[in-house]
């Protein structure tokens, strides 16, 4: 089972996440780097715009905010104090500190929900890798620190006057010292199966020492078969009995060198591979041809997040992402047998969460998203099955009045709701205007077309009337759309539907249905069932989103999956 949360992850966090009830985080916060180094310690006189860190806009800028977190974390005793005064002393008041100051209470917030046995996996770049790392020392403990994985996300990349920067870094922290590992193997490159396996025919083998550093004063410090081990300063790595039956299995390997030592034959067949390293560059970043990329600037493959979940957590524990984008560590969960939990703070990633799911595994089992007022949505833990996938939406709108306070508090998530409601992605509706586009559907009904036909949203969160329904009329005809859904928290009037029916039918290419080519609908219609009149799946291709691949789970392996 699932459970996806909208809304700020720090609230979140606290308001929801019970203590060491998680086994496993994994967060990538987004973080602009891919902009002049420098531009991030430019000092701020007040003026100066919130674009330099695009994706957190004002959460991740030095403001009023930034400024009392800062003051709240500095008030307490201990290393979060210390390490965010240094950073102070070091940076002064700008982005960079920031991201530093908005990602410390998270940091201690998700430190609080791990069990003792889990880990935390932080996904980020050189650019604010070295402060993130001293951060989680005095956080998660420097002596809980286990891993700093260097992931190759890119082939090459092209920089003036520097080492082309082709990689991300991933911090691993435990809880504690008894913390879940499960050791994963990797197999042998070609070289070395040619440099190591070179004897045996038809069952290659290796040779290894027999022996360890040190003397021992039992069994494995005697001498056998005229090698005095002892006098070499080391001990055998059996029992002298245990030698004989493995020289009678064939297992050791006898050099025909004159005072050449036994060894140990190692078969490939035998050996699991090379244990997991910390430099990752077996699993390729997503290209723009990649079947699973669904256009999310910061998505990253699922075959990284599915190591992460295996070496750090069994089937059927929590896993946690609280920036979870587009939903790959939800979806590498899914797919592996954990439940999970994802938080994200924008409409674009929820949107897009609930359409990859429905993708990937509406064709193995049938994917219920329940919804309800926050008390109700705590209350009862329905389970997932292998027929049936629950997903637990909590944080979004459920009825008119929400919808309402959500217009009212945030005009651009309210849009990206609303168009959700329709199938629809939202435009980039913080880059500029809009040009009378809140979303749009694309389908196609002719194969031999050029382009896709579009399905025009506008939303309405106030007042409306009857130039709002000509207005759309006229974006419909410049962008010689084939539909144009008008989305309003009002009840249209009687004119308003007067002037939506004159604008007259869309008519099929293939199939010759009509459409209604301007439609009124109300938030309150939409939450309660009523679509809109469109081309269906079935007589049109649908190209709104990039549709994600269909899960290839086994229905063998799928029916163990007791979320």
């Amino acid at each position: 089972m699932g459970t996806l949360y909208y809304g700020d992850n720090l609230d979140i966090l606290q308001r929801y996440i019970k203590d060491e009830s998680v086994d496993l985080v994994y967060l990538d916060p987004p973080f602009k780097s891919d902009q002049n180094y420098n531009a991030f310690f430019q000092e701020k006189d007040g003026s100066a715009a919130a674009s330099q860190i695009q994706a957190f806009e004002d959460t991740w800028s030095w403001n009023q905010d930034a400024e009392a977190m800062y003051r709240k974390l500095t008030e307490q005793t201990g290393k979060v104090n210390e390490v965010m005064q240094a950073f102070m002393t070091f940076l002064g008041r700008n982005d960079m500190m920031a991201y530093l100051t908005m990602m410390s209470p998270r940091l201690v917030e998700l430190r609080r929900v791990l069990k003792p046995t889990g880990s935390l996996y932080l996904h980020c770049d050189p650019t604010a890798s070295h402060y993130l790392k001293l951060l989680c020392d005095a956080i998660m403990g420097k002596d809980n620190f286990r891993s700093e994985i260097v992931w190759k996300r890119t082939s090459a990349h092209s920089s003036a006057k520097r080492c082309g920067p082709v990689h991300d870094v991933i911090f691993v922290y435990s809880k504690s010292d008894d913390y879940i590992w499960n050791q994963i193997y990797q197999p042998y490159d070609d070289e070395y199966l040619t440099e190591r396996f070179k004897h045996g025919e038809t069952k290659k083998w290796k040779d290894a020492d027999l022996t360890g550093s040190g003397t021992r004063n039992g069994e494995t410090g005697l001498s056998w078969r005229g090698f005095d081990v002892t006098a070499k300063g080391r001990h055998w790595a059996f029992p002298p009995a245990e030698l004989d039956k493995l020289d009678a299995k064939g297992m050791i390997y006898w050099p025909k060198k004159e005072g050449g030592w036994p060894r140990m034959k190692k078969f490939l067949e035998d050996s699991d591979g090379v244990p997991l390293q910390d430099v990752w560059t077996d699993i390729s970043p997503l290209n723009s041809q990649a079947k699973e990329r669904l256009g999310y600037p910061t998505q990253k493959p699922v075959a990284l997040l599915e190591r992460i979940i295996e070496a750090s957590s069994n089937p059927g524990d929590v896993v946690l992402d609280p920036f979870c984008g587009c939903g790959t560590t939800i979806d590498a969960a899914e797919k592996n047998g954990r439940d999970w939990i994802g938080i994200d703070i924008t409409q674009v990633a929820m949107t897009t969460i609930k359409k990859r799911l429905l993708d990937t595994y509406e064709s193995t089992k049938t994917v219920r998203f329940l919804r309800g007022s926050d008390a109700e949505a705590k209350a009862g833990e329905p389970k997932s099955s292998d027929k049936e996938l629950i997903v637990r939406i909590i944080g979004e709108p459920v009825t008119p009045a929400d919808a309402a306070k959500l217009a009212e508090d945030d005009k651009f998530a309210f849009q990206w709701w609303a168009v959700g409601l329709v199938g629809a992605r939202g435009t980039d509706l913080k880059k500029g205007a809009d040009h009378g586009i809140d979303g749009q559907i694309l389908f196609r009904d002719d194969p031999k077309a050029d382009k896709p036909e579009q399905i025009i949203i506008q939303v309405k969160g106030g007042k409306t009337g009857v130039k709002d329904v000509r207005d759309l009329r006229g974006v419909i005809d410049r962008e010689k759309a084939a539909i144009g859904i008008l989305i309003s928290l009002q009840d249209p009037t009687g004119p308003m539907a007067t002037e939506a029916a004159s604008v007259g039918f869309y008519e099929h290419k293939t199939n010759k249905q009509k459409f209604p080519r301007l439609q009124l609908r109300t938030v309150k219609e939409l939450m309660e069932g009523k679509g809109i009149e469109r081309p269906t799946s079935a007589a049109s291709s649908d190209e709104t989103f990039k549709k994600a691949p269909e899960s290839k789970v086994k229905g063998s392996e799928q029916a163990g999956l007791n979320l």
